[in-house]
């Protein structure tokens, strides 16, 4: 077994986060340190992309507040994520949606995945 795999399990924290993917629209709790106070913060929009492997895995979630977009770049197991909640599950068909940056009104819905 490669050395950098053993260090990886090792100090890896077992965190339990549901399965997501591009598309979905999900809420992240992210703990925010402000000097000595601690707060949570939800950051609710759509996984644009998932990159990476092992503890280096990250996730962009894109929003639009008042008619701009804004990312955001999470490492998936970061500390500082209390926990994801994953809204609705989008129906798309590639892995990296960066063609949803462009898209505004009505053409940036994405289809929600019927169970």
């Amino acid at each position: 077994m490669d050395l950098l795999k053993v260090v990886e399990t090792a100090f890896a924290k077992e965190i339990d986060f549901p399965e997501f993917g591009a598309g979905d629209t999900i809420t992240v709790s992210y703990k925010i340190k402000e000097g000595e106070k601690e707060r949570i913060q939800d950051y609710r929009g759509v996984v644009i992309q998932k990159k990476g492997e092992g503890t280096t895995k990250t996730f962009t979630v894109r929003k639009s507040t008042g008619g701009v977009g804004i990312e955001r770049i999470f490492p998936l197991y970061s500390p500082l994520i209390d926990k994801i909640v994953v809204n609705k599950k989008g129906k798309v068909r590639r892995a990296r949606i960066y063609y949803f940056r462009k898209l505004t009104g009505k053409k940036a819905r994405i289809k929600e995945k019927r169970f």
